[in-house]
């Protein structure tokens, strides 16, 4: 074989080398594109149509005053549905609407659930509403109803003058309390936003005025009963309280 034979026969399989590398760099980017197309493909099935990952089970957590079946009737989340279209939003904002829950989380816990976490809401006193004993959270929200007072939980009696928001004066007070001094409350009078008056349970009197600097005026009262022996305590002004 001549040499410029060879010479030619190697530049051709050279060249046919290159020319399949090409072929080869070209088709691994086609079937790099058809897998990444396929995962994608798999992956909208699994999540809007398959089974796998369909809403089975709704749990239901925190929850003591409610039961699990009234959080998942309100909740109103189908059984069946594509999780990842389960509408979170409108379930919290449902749950969140009754007067029993202070604050819900939905979510989606995968494959197949959705967990409600509920935060009850925690009655600090009780009010009398329409012959009922009602309990009244720190928010003055009123939310359950009891047959009777629990012992050492105070009674909010509002005056004929008294609405929402002296009913949430009077929460704001009694949250401020140290619990010592709770379980000597017999009842909160509320005559107005700012004519809030405690009764202890012998009997004594404590005008606290409004809900502003109930913390200070707690802190005043407790040295002012075991210093002073009265029957009325005005810490209405905590800078400058008096006895008689």
């Amino acid at each position: 074989m001549e040499p410029e034979e060879r010479t030619a026969r190697r530049t051709r399989r050279r060249f046919a080398r290159r020319q399949w590398a090409r072929r080869w760099l070209s088709l691994r980017k086609v079937l790099a594109l058809l897998v990444v197309l396929a995962l994608l493909g798999t992956s909208i099935y699994l999540v809007l149509f398959s089974t796998v990952l369909q809403v089975k089970k709704v749990q239901v957590v925190g929850n003591d005053l409610l039961s699990d079946a009234r959080v998942r009737e309100i909740a109103d989340v189908p059984l069946g549905d594509q999780l990842a279209l389960v509408d979170l939003a409108r379930a919290d904002s449902r749950v969140g609407s009754l007067a029993e829950v202070r604050s819900v989380d939905v979510t989606r816990t995968w494959p197949d659930a959705v967990r409600i976490e509920v935060v009850e809401r925690t009655a600090v006193a009780v009010v009398e509403i329409a012959g009922r004993l009602r309990g009244l959270d720190a928010e003055g929200v009123v939310f359950r109803q009891y047959d009777a007072a629990p012992k050492g939980m105070p009674r909010i009696r509002p005056g004929g003058a008294a609405g929402t928001d002296a009913l949430k004066e009077a929460a704001t007070v009694v949250s401020a309390l140290p619990q010592d001094l709770v379980t000597r409350v017999d009842h909160v009078e509320v005559a107005t936003v700012d004519q809030i008056t405690l009764v202890l349970r012998d009997r004594r009197r404590v005008l606290w005025g409004s809900a502003e600097e109930s913390g200070l005026k707690a802190q005043v009262i407790d040295r002012l009963l075991a210093a002073e022996q009265a029957q009325v305590y005005d810490v209405s002004v905590p800078g400058n309280p008096t006895v008689r």
